[in-house]
């Protein structure tokens, strides 16, 4: 048999969880053709790749996502590829761009995600063909997609686009019986398009950007338990996907959610993935809470609950006050409902400071952030002196409150103040507790999304690398976490690396798992007008990505022939395993 790529003599891991071994990979017609013990012939092989020494799995996925409104104008997706994902999901956080016009969905991205409105509303008033999903699948397999793509219905997107943008976040106004029906009837529409399921939304500081309805919440999080069981229902009997966040300021309603996720009786589960499992600095206990709770909901109430988990510190970066995490205290959010002039002008004012440090200094609040000046540190700013501080630091030489040294950098200064600080996931061994719950998905890159505000584009790798050198789990299960565990729970062709599977994979190398994982790096994004973005760079670790057998990155460089044309396809849920589409397939190749 001729080859279209052999890779020879690494060690493969099938993303099942078994375990490892040296074997050498036939690929044929964009799919796994052997894994054997011996080498194979490579006479008339295209292209052969060392891979000894070297580590050989399934590609990642990566389940949560931004990249809704950058695949159109960049549908490469190189940031994702370059770090071994070959499938992403869109559609995150009950957004999408599937329903909805250019404006409406730069109002829905822009402040929430924090993607350059003005490149949301380019990409869709250029790109958009599509008014159902059926149309937006097709429409995505037109492009010359790097990696595979799948989507979620976003509930905003599908809401808004139902009853109108301002209609469906105005709380006077009740979806009419007709516009329920129509939102059941285009989830069922959506499914039948191979959508994964439905994204969802109740926390209340995710806000709409524009000047049409800014600073109201995301429409799903207007709707009726009634609205939000009527879409369950279709879910639970399609077997799909629900992805949903809390309502950070009623944590108890999350009990609503366990509840909907049980199968009584004749009732099958609803699968249920929550955001996030995370060791939060605001709240140090709550990562005890988080598997027992899943766990007794799986086991008694035959649920099929879990949360999402960013296995890596939670580092986020800011300009000046532009970062999501001040929206959870009013007065952030009153400043971020401002722009400009007025902004500076209201962070100016001693009656807004005394609310802002009023806030502040309230402990006992639900929160993400810990609002914590002193753990902010100053990385960049005109005045130099401040450089290498915190802002608690700048506050006690001054003689001023931690939000007063903040404020006053930030009027003088403006986007010129970068800082960061780490939300979670700061202790080694509560984050290595939490990737290893059973009850726990490797997720929540955010990738695509808060461009200037953080990047986690890689951490597959960062798992990788703590289990290689720590040993809190296999390599064997970490790669199954990254991959086939993943792929199956989904319902997506993705995660396994068998014989008959499609050749979406990576080839590590483990030397390149080393302190340059963790960096954080910029680099422009030409499709966003070469804004500097968040990046990682560890060019080293990964040897090889092959997308249905084409290999589109290896040790820095890509191939550009390859990224002129589509490897990429939509993951229609619930496909046949090595789902091949014949135009994703190698070219220049000659048959016998």
């Amino acid at each position: 048999m001729t080859w279209d790529t052999i890779i020879r003599g690494g060690r493969w891991f099938d993303g099942t969880g078994a375990p490892s071994a040296v074997r050498h990979l036939g690929i044929r017609d964009g799919r796994v053709a052997a894994v054997s013990e011996a080498p194979l012939d490579t006479t008339g092989c295209r292209q052969v790749i060392e891979a000894a020494g070297q580590w050989v799995m399934p590609g990642f996925i990566d389940i949560h996502t931004h990249y809704d409104a950058e695949v159109l104008l960049a549908p490469g997706l190189t940031e994702s590829v370059r770090h071994g994902v070959t499938t992403v999901l869109f559609g995150s956080c009950s957004l999408g761009t599937v329903h909805v016009d250019p404006i409406d969905a730069a109002d829905l991205f822009s402040r929430v995600e924090a993607v350059p409105r003005e490149h949301v509303i380019r990409a869709l008033t250029e790109y958009k063909s599509w008014s159902t999903a059926a149309e937006y699948v097709a429409a995505l397999e037109s492009l010359p997609l790097g990696p595979n793509v799948t989507a979620f219905l976003g509930h905003s997107d599908l809401r808004a686009g139902v009853m109108g943008l301002g209609r469906s976040t105005d709380r006077r106004v009740t979806p009419s019986p007709a516009e329920l029906h129509r939102m059941r009837d285009l989830l069922a529409d959506a499914l039948d398009a191979g959508l994964i399921g439905l994204s969802e939304m109740r926390n209340p500081w995710d806000k709409l950007d524009g000047d049409r309805y800014r600073s109201r919440t995301l429409p799903s999080t207007y709707a009726s338990w009634r609205e939000y069981r009527m879409l369950h229902r279709v879910l639970r009997r399609e077997g799909r996907v629900l992805q949903s966040i809390p309502n950070l300021t009623t944590p108890f309603s999350l009990a609503l959610y366990l509840v909907a996720s049980m199968g009584f009786g004749l009732r099958r589960a609803l699968k249920t993935s929550f955001l996030t499992a995370a060791d939060v600095k605001a709240n140090p206990l709550l990562h005890h809470a988080m598997g027992p709770i899943a766990r007794l909901a799986n086991k008694l109430g035959r649920a099929d609950f879990r949360w999402q988990h960013l296995p890596v510190p939670f580092d986020i970066f800011a300009d000046g006050i532009d970062l999501v995490v001040f929206e959870e205290l009013s007065s952030g959010a009153a400043a971020l409902h401002l722009q400009d002039e007025a902004r500076d002008e209201l962070m100016r004012h001693e009656g807004y400071r005394r609310w802002f440090r009023k806030e502040y200094d309230r402990k006992w609040t639900p929160r993400i952030w810990h609002r914590d000046f002193y753990d902010a540190h100053i990385l960049a700013c005109p005045d130099t002196s401040v450089v290498g501080k915190t802002f608690g630091q700048v506050g006690d030489e001054r003689g001023l409150h931690p939000v007063d040294a903040f404020l006053d950098l930030v009027v003088e200064y403006g986007t010129k103040v970068r800082w960061y600080t780490t939300i979670s996931n700061h202790r080694p061994k509560v984050l290595d507790k939490l990737s290893a719950l059973p009850e726990v998905q490797m997720g929540f890159s955010d990738a695509g999304a808060h461009l200037r505000n953080m990047a986690f584009y890689n951490f597959p790798l960062r798992l990788l690398r703590r289990a290689n050198e720590t040993g809190f789990m296999t390599v064997e299960r970490a790669v199954h976490r990254l991959t086939g565990e993943l792929g199956r729970w989904y319902g997506i062709d993705a995660g396994t690396l068998r014989e008959g599977d499609r050749a979406d994979l990576v080839v590590v190398d483990p030397a390149g798992l080393d302190e340059s994982v963790d960096r954080h790096a910029e680099a422009p994004i030409e499709v966003f007008g070469g804004m500097s973005r968040m990046v990682n760079r560890n060019d080293q670790a990964v040897t090889a990505t092959l997308v249905a057998g084409n290999r589109l990155y290896g040790a820095g460089e890509f191939d550009l022939a390859a990224a002129q044309r589509r490897t990429g396809r939509f993951l229609r849920a619930g496909e046949p395993r090595g789902t091949v589409d014949p135009a994703t397939q190698p070219v220049g190749i000659t048959r016998p």
